[in-house]
This record gives structure tokens, sequence and C-alpha cells, in this order.
């Protein structure tokens, strides 16, 4: 956020955000505030003051562009985390639905264990010969098809990427790439470039990028009842192919999540990277299976997203990263012989401080070693089946629910306003989410029209709580579907508005094609 500061030698506007630890603005007791049950919390009607101390004169603003919380009209303080699990400042424990970074678990000893007793060992670059490095390249590889035999080892998903990205040119010689709409693939400079979910809130779309429709069978173009949506999808990326050409551009790469998560928990259909990789390859381009989201196990029938393609299929540069190391910075490029030499005769190194370092293999040996001595993968697949069989009930019972996809713990639900247009149900999904994390159970919405709950648990993710999560989605649906005619609609009932928070008290309901009602806010 903005804020006028002389707080420690800040006398100018800088985007800083105080809020989690300066008091936020609270409305007087008995102030009127407009609501809707659908949105997260109250809007004040009157703009608060500012706040300020007497010690750090500031004008502050408790909502921020550049420091984003989750749940910000009420963000939960974490200070402790085990397995799938999270506890804030009361002790109070939250069920983590959407945590993908630790992958096999928050906190696990065995990888906690792993990286304490690396660290009172050594520490250091990776210029000198080290076990740790050969062994966790070894251990990766046999994850992989065999064509996939270097491995380039970095300290995010975003410099992975990046590389990927510099991989790509200098082996085809060529520049521009081809991306999938709403792709989202780092927060770098060359990143936000090819990511059309940032760019084009940015700078848009450069010369060189060229996008293609998200393969999305339940919204895009070509849906379930086409008669071959993989095809027809891969043909968008030939026509894409084509007119750059026709401009005389060339093309390095392909670029995609194995499973496109920031587009909305996508699952494209079978044989459309296939065929877009002849696509691609016959341009002189190259294949990038982004798998920073959804590899190692979580997609539950196999290690990497991109083998639910067929065993056939192996990309030319893969990325990972996040999962990787279980929350430690650790992130990997695994390609072809081929694509590495071709970066080696630049007769430039690449060198990465700590890209490699003891510490980092030594945690990623341990997530390895996790996965396969609990079988998290075969977990996954048990799992999220059982949840999305449970969900796809609750799609039955429920018709704000329009689609339930996923592979393992991999999955999203498609909320709409109605089944023919399939309009996003933005402020319900919003709702349903804060009434959750009100039960202690912590999800998060994606996807163009922030509608999709994702559901990316820790991999220790239980049937116990698969089934509790479902229990309350649907009671708070229930409870969410007496208040309006149908979930097609937002029209209120009469006398419908109960219950919407221990703090809260209707006072007037208005019947204006919307549900709001204007009430009392208790002070806590």
């Amino acid at each position: 956020m903005y804020m006028q500061a002389k707080v420690r030698g800040l006398p100018r506007l800088s985007q800083f955000c105080l809020s989690n630890f300066l008091p936020r603005p609270v409305p007087p007791r008995n102030e009127e505030a407009s609501f809707c049950p659908f949105q997260k919390a109250a809007v004040m009607s009157a703009v608060p003051a500012p706040v300020f101390r007497r010690d750090y004169p500031f004008f502050a603003c408790p909502h921020s562009s550049s420091c984003r919380l989750f749940f910000p009209e009420n963000p939960v303080k974490i200070i402790r985390s085990q397995g799938q699990y999270l506890y804030d400042e009361q002790g109070r424990e939250f069920l983590d639905c959407i945590n993908n970074v630790a992958h096999v678990g928050h906190c696990h000893p065995t990888v906690v264990q792993a990286a304490h007793e690396q660290n009172l060992m050594l520490n250091t670059n990776s210029r000198y010969l080290h076990d740790n490095i050969v062994d966790y390249a070894q251990r990766l590889s046999e994850t992989l098809p065999e064509e996939l035999s270097v491995f380039y080892f970095l300290n995010s998903g975003s410099e992975a990427n990046d590389l990927a990205l510099r991989l790509a040119r200098q082996c085809t010689g060529h520049q521009d790439v081809v991306v999938l709409d709403h792709a989202y693939h780092g927060h770098l400079s060359s990143l936000i470039d090819i990511s059309p979910y940032k760019f084009r809130d940015l700078d848009g779309q450069k010369e060189w990028v060229h996008v293609a429709p998200l393969p999305d069978t339940y919204r895009g173009p070509y849906r379930e009842d086409h008669p071959n949506p993989a095809e027809a999808y891969a043909n968008e990326v030939k026509q894409v192919i084509s007119i750059a050409q026709e401009k005389g551009r060339k093309l390095a790469a392909f670029f995609a999540e194995s499973l496109p998560s920031v587009g909305g928990q996508i699952i494209p259909p079978a044989g459309y990277f296939s065929q877009v990789a002849e696509h691609i390859r016959k341009a002189g381009g190259l294949f990038v299976a982004d798998e920073i989201q959804v590899g190692f196990g979580r997609v539950g029938k196999h290690f990497w997203a991109f083998q639910l393609e067929g065993e056939n299929f192996v990309p030319d540069i893969v990325t990972m990263g996040k999962c990787i190391g279980n929350g430690h910075p650790v992130a990997c490029v695994a390609t072809t012989q081929a694509v590495s030499r071709a970066f080696e005769a630049t007769g430039v190194e690449y060198f990465n401080t700590f890209g490699g370092n003891p510490v980092s293999c030594a945690v990623g040996l341990a997530v390895l070693d996790v996965l396969k001595t609990e079988q998290l993968q075969a977990h996954a697949a048990n799992v999220g089946s059982f949840l999305m069989e449970h969900l796809s009930q609750q799609k039955a019972k429920h018709p704000i629910i329009g689609d339930v996809r996923g592979s393992g713990l991999f999955i999203g639900v498609d909320l709409i306003k109605d089944e023919t247009l399939r309009t996003p149900a933005t402020e319900e999904a919003e709702y349903l989410v804060s009434r959750l994390k009100e039960n202690y159970i912590l999800l998060s919405t994606d996807g163009p029209g922030r509608n999709v709950l994702k559901f990316k648990p820790p991999m220790c993710f239980s049937l116990d709580n698969a089934q509790h999560v479902v229990a309350k989605i649907d009671d708070i649906l229930t409870d969410m579907e007496e208040k309006v005619r149908s979930c097609k609609t937002l029209k209120i009932q009469p006398n419908s508005v109960k219950h919407l928070s221990e703090e809260t008290q209707p006072t007037q309901i208005q019947q204006d094609g919307k549900l709001t009602s204007t009430l009392k806010i208790k002070q806590v």
C-alpha cells in the first residue's frame, strides 16, 4: 500500500505494509455498514479516518496490493504448523487445503532433520565437489524419462522458468514463445512477459509472446460435448504458430503448466500436449513443461503431471519448484543432452551461487525419501479419488457447483450462477471461502473469474480431512440456499437471512435484485 511515512528515515511515499503490527481502523460501535452475505466482510458506509501514532506519524490503509494476505479483512496469524495443520497465536487449529509448498506436510521431521544435520556439517556454494548434488540428480533422473538427463539446480521456481526460457532460446536460436491464456510462470520480468495473468494488468503483451486458448473443456470454446477437444485446442496452437510465422516470427518454445493452476485447475484433454509438441517442434521450438505446482506425485497416477499424457510423451525441458523442497528454497531444470550442449556452446558458464548447495540437496533427497517411504503418491490417488467422488455428490445436490475436475490432490470446484451460461459465481465463492475459514478450514479460489475452489493440500491430507471439508461445504451451501430462491440468482427470499454472523444482526433487507442487508456491527 502507499502511505506517507516518517518512520525511521522513510519520509516519502513508500510501498510497505504495516498492517501486521499496527492497529487497523475499527468502526465505532453501532456504526452502520452495508453488507452482502456473499462478500467476505461488511463494508463501512463511511471511510475510516487514518490511523495515527504519536511516535510514528503516517497515513495507513489496511488493504494493500503490494502486501497481499489471505482473508485481508480478518487475517490469520500463523505461528506453528505440523502435517496438514496450521496453528494461530491462540492455538486454534486450521486444516490447510491449499499449501502445495509443504508437499509432504508442514515441518516434516525427516526433512527438518536432514536440513539440520547438513547445516551442522557444511553449506557452501556448488564450486566444490559434494556427494549430495550428484546423489540428488541421480534420484531425480530415476523418476523421469531417460532423455531428461541433465539437471540445473536453482533456488526458486521463477529462477527455473527463467533458465528454461534461456535454454530454449539458445538451443533454437529463436526468440518467440507460445503460452496459454491466463498462465502464470513466475515473478521475474522475463516471466511476467510470458504470463497473461500478469502482463495484461501491466505493460501488455510483447510482440514476441503469442497466446493460445486455455484447453478448458468446461468454459472454453471446445467443451465436454465436442467430439475431439484435444485436437481442436491443439489446432488453435497450430493457428497461433502459423500467424506468428506469417509475421516473420520464429518460435523458441511452447511454455505451459502440465495442469494449468492459476487458469482454474484445468485438466487438458488427453492427447492435447502431444499434438501441441508436434506443432511447436515442427516450427523449430521446444516444449517446456512447468511442473512447479503439480509435480512430485501430486496427480496420484504418475509422479509428474506431464505423464498423464502417456508414457511416450517427453517434454524437452521440465521445471520444478515449490514442493521440491517442502518449503526450503530449491528448484531444478531437467533437460536433454542436446539442449544442454547448445547452452554450453555459448562459452558462458551457468553458475548459481546457492543452487544445488549441500543443504538444499539434502532437503530434496529427504523429500524424495518421504514420498517413497510414506507412499504419498498412492495416497494422493486414493484420497483425491475419494474427495472427487464426494464433491461430485455435492454437485448433484447443489446447482451452484458446475464442475468438479482434477487428478490426485489437484482438484478444482467450479462455482456458477447459472447452468446455461456458466457465469462465474465469484462473490459466492468468496463467501464460501470466508465461511470455511470461520470453520477453521483454509481454502482459496483461482481462475479468471476467481470462482474455482482450489484444492492443493499437503500430501498427507487424509480421508477424514476430505470427508470433513466436504461436510462443511455441504452445510454452508445449504445455508446459502436457504437465503436465496436458488443458487442461480441473487434474489433474496423474504425473512431468509439468518445467523449471518455471531457479530452481526440484520436490521433491514432490501430486495433490489441483490442480496444485501443493513446491519449493525458489534465491535470486538
